[in-house]
């Protein structure tokens, strides 16, 4: 009777803390409101990567080495493979980009096997102007977030304003201004990761 007892403290004391984590979103490691979950540190991982100009991708078809090779993806977004000549590459995932492979050799190849992987990121590239060290542009390998690429321009100059940072992001024939404060890391403000083609502009 006595272990029983001791039991039903425990189980309730368990229950109560699941509800709490349950009611308080910040506790727990739930994805973010986006649908995309967050890393280890907290900061918002990014959707699956997208192929670019520049990218070079290996191409293998199974038994079929006359198709199987490594292409780089054109200015225009496109990759040049026999038989099913230009194919949009850019902009796509690698998944994405087989799916649509294995659609255009079934024409010519019964139940093809395609893979397609990204052997060298290359179209990965920021740039960082204004009041930092080492302004430029940066051709990445791995997602970065805001604190990383300014690490990588050397820090901030004895000028900046790092309450008016400011990531001029590329959207169609647009761009969006997604304001960054240095000062407030530490509560309000998130750090986060960058996208291809943002702009870090420190004043």
């Amino acid at each position: 009777m006595m272990k029983r007892s001791l039991l039903y403290p425990l189980l309730a004391s368990a229950v109560l803390v699941s509800a709490l984590i349950a009611a308080d979103p910040a506790n727990a490691q739930a994805p973010a409101v986006d649908g995309s979950a967050r890393d280890g540190n907290g900061v918002v991982a990014p959707d699956a990567y997208r192929i670019g100009p520049e990218d070079l991708l290996q191409i293998s078809v199974w038994k079929n080495d006359a198709m199987s090779r490594a292409v780089p993806v054109r200015p225009d977004g496109k990759i040049s493979l026999p038989l099913v000549n230009d194919v949009q590459a850019a902009g796509r995932t690698a998944l994405e980009l087989r799916e649509d492979l294995i659609q255009k050799l079934t024409e010519y190849i019964p139940s093809p096997e395609v893979s397609v992987i990204v052997s060298d990121v290359r179209s990965f590239k920021v740039s960082v102007m204004g009041e930092v060290a080492r302004p430029g542009r940066f051709e990445l390998k791995s997602w970065t977030t805001v604190l990383d690429v300014l690490a990588l321009a050397g820090g901030f100059s004895q000028f900046a304003a790092r309450s008016k940072i400011v990531i001029l992001r590329p959207e169609g024939t647009t761009i969006k201004r997604v304001p960054f404060n240095y000062n407030k890391l530490a509560g309000e403000q998130e750090n986060f990761y960058l996208q291809n083609g943002d702009i870090v502009l420190v004043p």
